[in-house]
Order: C-alpha cells, then sequence, then structure tokens
C-alpha cells in the first residue's frame, strides 16, 4: 500500500512512520509548514512547526530510507485555524484550535493532496486506534490513556477512516515509543514533547489575542449585574476562569469568584459561584458521525467529554435525528443529557461522544444549562 506519512520532527510521528514501513507499505514522508515564521514557533519544548522540526523530520525520513518532501501549508493554516481561533473567542466562545487543525489541515488538506498523489492512507503519530468492525473501521481510543487522542481526531468523519494508518494505537506508553525510536536509530528518541497551541509558543494567549483584536474595557459584574471590576476585553476570559479577575474585594462568602459567561454584545464578562458552573445538560451543533450504526442503541456504556484530556462523563439520555437522516448528513444538532454534572462547559468547546472506547460523534458546544439556568 502507498502510505504517505505526515512526520511532524517529533518522536511520535517519526515512529508510526517506521512502523509503517516495517509492515511492508511504500511510504513517502511529507513535513508540514504551517508557520510564516517558522524561526520563531519554538521555544524549549513549546510550539512546533519551527526550522528545528523541519530538520528532524527530514533526518527520521533519511535513516528510514524514505522520499521526503515539505509541503508549506502555512496561509491554510493562518485562514483555517489562527483566524478561526481569534473569531471565535470574539464570538465569546473557547475554541479548540488542536481539532480544527485535525480537521482542515492534517485531514482534510493532507487526505486531498494524498488521494490527488495516488496514496492509498495517510499515517499520523496520533494515539488512537483504528479498529475493523462489523460495518466497517471505527475509531477508538490509544490504549496508552494518558497519551489518548481520539478526542481531536474524531472530527475526522467517516470517510477518512478506511484511509488513515495509526500505527501508535497499542502503544502502551510514551516511553515505549522512545524506546522504539531508540531501537530503530531515530535521533528524536529523546526530544521533548510539544504542548500548548503551537502558534502562541510563549504560551501568552491573552498577549496574543490583544495583538490580533486590541483592548477594550468592559464591566465585569455578578450575575444579578453588580458591576464588580473592570476588564480589558471579554475575550480575554473563558468560561471556568479563576485567575486574572483583579477584582478588589472577595467575595460575600470569601470563596473564589469563576468566569461564568463573557457577552460579547455588551462587553461585560460574568462571575459567580463554582457552584453556577454545575451542568448537566449540553446542546451542540455541527455534529459529525463516526457512528451512525450505533445511534439507535442504549446509553449504556455512553460517555461523552468536552476537554481533550478531560474525565469520561456517562450519558443519561441523547437527542438527536432519526439514523437514516444522520447516515444521509442531516443531522446537525445534538442534545445530551449527563447522568452526573460537570463544570466549567463553554460554547465553542467540542463535545465528543464515546461508547466504551469506541468514538461514535463530534460536535461544537452552543450553550450547557442545570434546569433553565443557561451558563455558556
Amino acid at each position: 500500500m502507498r502510505v504517505l506519512a505526515a512526520l511532524s520532527g517529533g518522536v511520535d510521528s517519526a515512529v508510526a512512520a517506521a512502523k509503517a514501513v516495517e509492515a511492508g507499505h511504500d511510504v513517502v514522508g511529507v513535513h508540514m509548514a504551517l508557520s510564516s515564521q517558522p524561526q520563531e514557533c519554538r521555544i524549549g519544548s513549546r510550539g512546533c512547526c519551527s526550522v528545528e522540526d523541519a530538520g528532524d523530520a527530514a533526518r527520521a525520513a533519511e535513516i528510514m530510507g524514505i522520499p521526503f518532501y515539505v509541503w508549506d501549508l502555512a496561509q491554510e493554516f493562518e485562514e483555517t485555524v489562527i483566524e478561526d481561533f481569534v473569531e471565535q473567542y470574539k464570538l465569546g466562545h473557547t475554541p479548540n484550535p488542536c481539532v480544527r487543525c485535525n480537521e482542515f489541515v492534517k485531514f482534510r488538506e493532507l487526505a486531498t493532496r494524498a488521494k490527488a498523489l495516488g496514496f492509498d492512507a495517510v499515517c499520523t503519530g496520533h494515539y488512537a486506534a483504528i479498529v475493523d468492525g462489523p460495518s466497517g473501521p471505527e475509531l477508538h481510543r490509544g490504549a496508552d490513556s494518558l497519551k489518548d487522542q481520539s478526542y481531536v481526531l474524531a472530527i475526522m468523519g467517516r470517510d477518512e477512516l478506511s484511509r488513515v494508518l495509526l500505527p501508535l494505537g497499542d502503544a502502551p506508553t510514551k516511553a515505549w515509543v522512545r524506546s522504539e525510536a531508540q531501537r530503530l536509530g531515530l535521533g528524536v528518541f529523546n526530544k521533548p514533547d510539544s504542548y500548548d497551541i503551537c502558534f502562541i509558543p510563549d504560551g501568552d494567549t491573552q498577549g496574543f489575542l490583544r495583538t490580533r483584536l486590541g483592548s477594550d474595557e468592559g464591566e465585569i459584574v455578578s450575575p444579578d449585574g453588580e458591576v464588580l471590576g473592570t476588564h480589558q476585553g471579554y475575550w480575554n476570559f473563558t468560561v471556568g476562569q479563576r485567575r486574572g479577575l483583579h477584582i478588589d474585594r472577595p467575595a460575600e462568602d470569601g470563596k473564589p469568584r469563576y468566569v461564568l459567561e463573557t457577552r460579547p454584545e455588551s462587553n461585560q464578562v460574568v462571575v459567580g459561584a463554582s457552584t453556577l458552573l454545575s451542568v448537566d445538560r449540553i446542546e451542540c451543533e455541527d455534529v459529525v458521525w463516526l457512528a451512525p450504526d450505533d445511534l439507535g442503541a442504549s446509553t449504556d456504556d455512553l460517555f461523552v467529554q468536552v476537554r481533550a484530556h478531560g474525565t469520561p462523563v456517562p450519558v443519561s439520555l441523547v437527542e438527536h435525528d432519526s439514523e437514516d437522516e444522520a447516515r444521509e448528513g442531516a443531522e446537525r444538532r445534538l442534545v445530551v443529557s449527563l447522568s452526573e454534572s460537570i463544570h466549567g462547559v463553554a460554547a465553542g468547546q467540542s463535545l465528543v461522544m464515546y461508547r466504551d472506547t469506541r468514538v461514535l460523534g463530534e460536535a461544537t458546544i452552543m450553550r450547557a444549562s442545570r434546569a433553565s439556568s443557561f451558563v455558556a
């Protein structure tokens, strides 16, 4: 099988590509250059997509003896990931740029180009598994629960499942992956993991948003409208945030205040007690189903996850369109009732639904509530 392997320059993608080579596939490596200023895109282990990463990817391909190319996708990344990130904050949402990147760059763009060039599949170093099921390929959690990345892959959709190789799906630990890299002679075996938002390598999200959206003084208010302080732009705050409020006087009960809501129309940030963040009903839009064959089943072993490494929460009720409508792509909205409450759910986050380890679908959160009190 002809396989196009995405090489980020890190240890995971290198080992995944090497596993594809060992499996006997005809592998070509490609590094996706996503930054227009790669020399500024890595600070220690923060960020990715630097000149250093491109060089590490090239050396890994040379060691594996496979052809290697660099694709400049900086413009696509700016338009589909960075601009969307800024726009979502402007709307008062909390986006996940890694989900967006996987949707529009690492799978849509990569898969489209791979298919046009005659490749049968793409290979990545994500910690998730493709399993052959009775109705076709299924996306499942990776064996290493600490590294599992199925949450950010759910957006890929059903059509891509048959054209993706995820060789690290059964990797027991990151330490095992590093040992495999060392065995294979890959110099990146001890390279630090990258983390945080790749295009904000210094970790200063507020500073990044300030350069794009500027400052605009507004009010910090209580749920009943009492003005408690001021801020320099609602986009600097997310639901559940506690730090950085700079309110002079404490709450009456002496407990910390948390961001409950941001209001773009009035440039207000609403803060209150942590108990007001508790929700058990989540409304979503833009649903992507990976398992329409499982939609009509019971809620047994059904869970949702609202953060990349969040705790799965059991589901008591799911409201959606019929299976036939979902198969035809008509299903766009989803309402989930939870068996237990969770905190800090914000509009713009991704909700991913699982049955045991299988990914059933992904959706964008519109609002979350408890009884009739909306908090996102």
